[in-house]
């Protein structure tokens, strides 16, 4: 059994440290693509060690690998760091070799970053098919671009993940479109969807508040704020009586009872903010993923590097 071989076995058994020495072993015995590559990967995905993973996936790149895995790893570096162009040209160039999901939909984020949202959405389009997150990104997108009538139609097909997954996208986020759209009947309806099973938060509060008050249903605004208020007053409560200890200081306690006071003076402003011009805009960030790209993992039939290059030009 090879050095990577044992590393990824002690990884699969969650002992982390010792397996971080034998991808370092690995390096000493042969510093070539495949275990810089591995390493760097562990930095990254383990150590959150962002400058070491560049250090090592930048020696791996110069070396020109046939692989998409070291320009996976490289352009995710450069979007921990924030330099789309950098992160624009690490993933194309991984797209070149193979296209992979993750490499699409980062690059599908990173030119939202940089404001080319025509790209965006043709890339995002592309990662839809199997991911809610992507399509619902494309559809922000053709928003911002005012291509309205083929966002309302892709929106109206839109069809949620029940079940809890990370590609997931509820009915709040799909009310923040269609109240985009400048579509209230459907903002609220799907607002009204999500009301139960969502936390409260003064922002989506506040979107739905706005979305009912462009609808003239001010008895439904009123009641909506009113049990956002209860709610957090009790919030408030709950946590002035409980007692501190070394794991729940007095400062947390205090902290998280101011936090709570901001957002019950948010929902005692709301209507009147609303009445006098205020629309609360919608958040967006885009979404970044990532993958297994050690080569030899078994687990994600990920094979070994075959220790050739590509020839350059």
């Amino acid at each position: 059994m090879s050095t990577n071989e044992k590393a990824i076995e002690l990884y699969e058994r969650n002992e982390t440290r010792k397996s971080l020495e034998l991808f370092h072993q690995a390096v000493e015995e042969s510093r070539d693509v495949q275990s810089l590559n591995n390493l760097a990967w562990m930095y990254l995905y383990e150590e959150e060690d962002v400058d070491r993973a560049f250090e090592l996936i930048k020696e791996a790149v110069e070396m020109d690998p046939a692989s998409y895995f070291p320009y996976n790893i490289l352009g995710e570096v450069f979007i921990k760091k924030e330099l789309w162009k950098e992160a624009e040209a690490a993933l194309k160039k991984s797209l070149s070799i193979q296209p992979s999901k993750e490499a699409i939909k980062n690059l599908a984020a990173v030119y939202y970053k940089l404001g080319e949202l025509e790209l965006a959405a043709k890339y995002y389009l592309q990662a839809a098919e199997n991911s809610n997150i992507a399509m619902y990104s494309h559809i922000k997108c053709l928003v911002d671009l005012g291509r309205t009538k083929e966002a309302k139609e892709k929106l109206d097909r839109f069809r949620i993940i029940d079940h809890d997954t990370d590609d997931h996208i509820g009915a709040i986020e799909i009310a923040d479109l269609y109240l985009d759209l400048e579509y209230y009947v459907e903002a609220v309806r799907w607002f009204e969807k999500g009301y139960n099973v969502y936390t409260y938060s003064p922002y989506w509060i506040g979107r739905f508040a706005y979305a009912l008050y462009k609808l003239d249903r001010i008895s439904r605004l009123d009641e909506v704020i009113q049990e956002a208020m209860e709610n957090t007053n009790r919030a408030i409560e709950e946590i002035s009586q409980e007692e501190v200890s070394e794991n729940w200081t007095q400062e947390q306690k205090n902290d998280a009872i101011d936090n709570y006071t901001k957002e019950y003076n948010y929902y005692r402003q709301l209507k009147g903010r609303i009445l006098s011009g205020y629309v609360p805009k919608l958040e967006f960030e885009p979404h970044f993923t990532g993958g297994c790209y050690l080569f030899g993992c078994k687990r994600h039939g990920n094979p070994e590097y075959q220790g050739y290059i590509r020839q350059r030009g």
